[in-house]
Formats: structure tokens, sequence, C-alpha cells
């Protein structure tokens, strides 16, 4: 009997002890993880149009399970003197779900929603029914430091890349599919050619834009000259509004004065009217 008391007043003991001891374990660090050397996990979702596009960071790619047919938008920055190139690659549904070939394409825009050519890499792919994957990729041209507003130039900005399918029959349509996405870039703002200019700011759109590695430009402050306060200030329209109108109103009555006597009085004698009743068997009175 005294012996069970004693362990019971031993277990009793410990506990306070094993309450401490819980914490200390679950604080232990945790297990190193493929983000540990610094690079951002993959994303795994897409967008379904230009402003629900996602945003990669530099060196991030994309794992995502999508649907056949569906549209899919990734953003990412680009800047000066670098030549980005977009790798794709496409898991297709399994062979004996699908009923034919099936065509994906990638497209890539910039800022301003141009779209932007590729010099190099297979931007259609077609896969037969036997076909597992395909493989997807373009590179643009270098992004150059200005251009000119008609030219269609890569320019500094954030970047659309589009995912689809133009061609695939009826019934496969919304079939499961995965895509894995890697935007690769080389070249910095050292390598970009002094074409002698300077984009004012990145083509960054306010709403939805991708994370731009671009330096932003500094803002520059509006020149001031003598009439600058002439036009500035909330009261200034109504001195411009009084003055226009007391112009209006006199350039008025000058335009009736010249219009209603333009050439002065005219002499009485010239072209009287002769008064009536010196009308004399059909001809008019001689004049005094």
């Amino acid at each position: 009997m005294r012996t069970t008391i004693r362990g019971v007043l031993a277990a009793l003991a410990l506990l306070p002890a094993l309450a401490l001891g819980a914490p200390a374990a679950s604080a232990a660090p945790p297990s190193p993880t493929a983000t540990a050397s610094g690079t951002a996990a993959p994303a795994t979702k897409a967008g379904t149009s230009f402003l629900t596009a996602v945003n990669l960071s530099p060196g991030q790619d994309a794992d995502v399970a999508v649907s056949t047919g569906d549209y899919l938008y990734w953003a990412f920055g680009a800047s000066e003197g670098q030549t980005p190139t977009v790798n794709l690659s496409v898991n297709l549904a399994p062979a004996g779900d699908r009923h034919g070939p099936q065509t994906w394409t990638v497209e890539v825009f910039d800022g301003l929603r141009r779209r932007q050519s590729c010099t190099a890499g297979t931007q259609n792919a077609t896969g037969d029914q036997s076909a597992t994957s395909l493989t997807l990729s373009c590179t643009l041209r270098e992004v150059r430091t200005w251009a000119e507003p008609w030219s269609g130039d890569p320019l500094p900005g954030t970047y659309y890349v589009r995912l689809s399918v133009t061609d695939a029959p009826q019934p496969d349509l919304g079939l499961a599919a995965a895509a894995h996405l890697h935007v690769a870039a080389k070249g910095n703002a050292d390598n970009a050619q002094p074409e002698g200019g300077t984009l004012k700011a990145p083509l960054v759109p306010p709403v939805g834009g991708g994370a731009s590695t671009a330096k932003a430009a500094a803002p520059v402050a509006e020149k001031e000259h003598w009439y600058t306060g002439w036009f500035s200030g909330w009261n200034s329209r109504w001195y411009w509004t009084i003055g226009g109108g007391f112009l209006a109103a006199l350039a008025g009555v000058l335009g009736y004065h010249l219009t209603r006597h333009p050439r002065g009085r005219r002499p009485g004698h010239y072209g009287a009217v002769p008064p009536q009743g010196s009308h004399q068997h059909g001809s008019y009175a001689e004049r005094p």
C-alpha cells in the first residue's frame, strides 16, 4: 500500500516537469524546407484576366493545376538590358480521356497590353492523343531604355504571360491538366545599350500589376514661370470669367455700332426720298 502511494506521489511530482518540457519540444526549430535558400515557393494559382494575373517575384516559378480551355495569366517584372525567356511545360490529361490532338499557345504582353513578338522558342505546340506533355517557350527582345510612342519595342515594367488552348476537341474542354512556368532573364542594366534617352517611368499598370524590378523615375519638379500664378489657384477661374465676359460685352457694343452705322451719317441730299403728293402725271416734281 505504501509503495503504491509513493508511486502516485512520484508521478504527480513529474507532471510540472512534463508540462514545462512540452512547450520546449514544440518550440524546436523546424526542419529546413525548399525555401531556405531564399527562393520563393512556386505559385499555385493563375489569374483569368489581365486584372487578376498572379504576380511572380524574380526567380519564382508557378505550378498550377489547370482546366483545359481556360485562359491563365501571370505577371513578372523586367528591367532595361534584360532578355526574358518564358518556359512552360504542360502535363496533359490522360490519353484515355482525350478525344484528339490539342494545341496550346503562350503569349507575352507588356505593361500596355501590347503583344510582344518572340525571337526564339516554340510558341505553339500540338500534341496528339497519345502525347502526355507539351513544352512551350518564348524569348523576347532585349528590354530597351526608351522607345518611340508608335513602336512596340519592349520597355521596362510589367509583362504578362498568357497560356491558352487554341485548338482542342469539344469533349476535351474541362479536363484536368497541370502547367509549370519558369521565367529566366539574362543581362542587366549594365548591359543596356545607350540609346540617347530614358524612360520617365516603368510600364507598371496601377491595377493588377506585377512585381517590377525596374527602378521608378524620381518625380520631376514643375518649372515655374512669371505667368504661373495667373493660371493657378481656386479663384483664378473667376477672374478670367469676369474678364472674358467684359471683353465679350465690349466686343458686342463695338460690333453693333459698326454694323448700324458703317460709314457714318449719310448726306441728306443724296438719295433722299421725295415727299408724298409731289407725283404729277406719272412723274416726280422737280426739286426747287
